[in-house]
């Protein structure tokens, strides 16, 4: 399985110059804990809803900076093709819990844990299910 079969897409985007309380909106009104910030299609940083908290609320409000000044950078990405192995290991060398899906160098989707969590339970339950059943035939029987 490759990253790009677990991704969300499209990724939630916006501009260099979007500002901080605009994010906000977007995220509010997508449901989604981070916006990938690009340019001409081309990523340029991620900003999550810690770095607003962090970087705009814990200093004061500054609702009209510029998420350019905000976001992180430079960004843990996967490629859409990579395997799933790949996308672990960068999820635990790095400590992030959100990953953009890149074809080449633009954005396509994004991989977080809770995508990865979702999938090994419905891997188990695949497993556990006839399991079950015939644990449950032979007590009937």
């Amino acid at each position: 399985m490759k990253a790009e079969d677990l991704m969300t897409a499209p990724p939630v985007t916006v501009r260099p110059t979007t500002t901080a309380f605009e994010a906000a909106l977007v995220m509010e009104r997508e449901a989604v804990g981070c916006v990938l910030v690009t340019d001409h299609g081309r990523l340029c940083g991620i900003l999550t809803d810690r770095d607003l908290t962090v970087r705009v609320l814990a200093h004061g409000p500054h609702p009209a900076q510029p998420v350019a000044e905000l976001m992180t950078t430079p960004v843990v990405t996967v490629a859409g093709d990579a395997d799933l192995d790949t996308a672990y290991r960068s999820f635990r060398n790095t400590g992030v819990r959100r990953l953009p899906v890149l074809d080449g160098d633009r954005p396509v989707g994004m991989l977080t844990v809770d995508d990865l969590l979702r999938d090994v339970v419905e891997r188990l339950l695949d497993l556990l299910i006839p399991v079950s059943r015939s644990a449950l035939r032979e007590s009937a029987a």
